[in-house]
């Protein structure tokens, strides 16, 4: 298993992006949040096609936290049905990947 992962989820404003954002990273959940949009998402949603312009959220953390990462996007998070999905890092530079290691660390 990897220790590192890359998360993303998406919302439908800037201002939900960047509390979700300030949040995470606040309490050390991740050690950067890249924001990126606005994006246009096209997705089945009760039994029908919709599209909507979203923000999308690039979290970077360790593996080990994604639980507690999970649990406080839901808790802020104002979708019914969240996209919280995490990719393993199979490589990155060992700089980066130290740096990740030491924000997201409890002192």
């Amino acid at each position: 298993m990897t220790d590192f992962v890359q998360v993303s989820t998406t919302t439908g404003t800037r201002e939900d992006a960047e509390k979700i954002s300030q949040e995470i990273v606040s309490q050390r959940l991740a050690a950067c949040v890249q924001l990126a949009g606005p994006i246009t998402s096209q997705y089945w949603w009760k039994d029908k096609i919709e599209k909507a312009e979203e923000w999308l959220l690039l979290i970077k953390t360790k593996n080990d936290l994604y639980p507690q990462l999970e649990e406080a996007i839901r808790k802020i998070h104002p979708y019914d049905v969240p996209e919280i999905i995490a990719v393993p890092v199979i490589a990155g530079s060992r700089e980066y990947l130290e740096w990740i290691k030491r924000e997201t660390d409890e002192d």
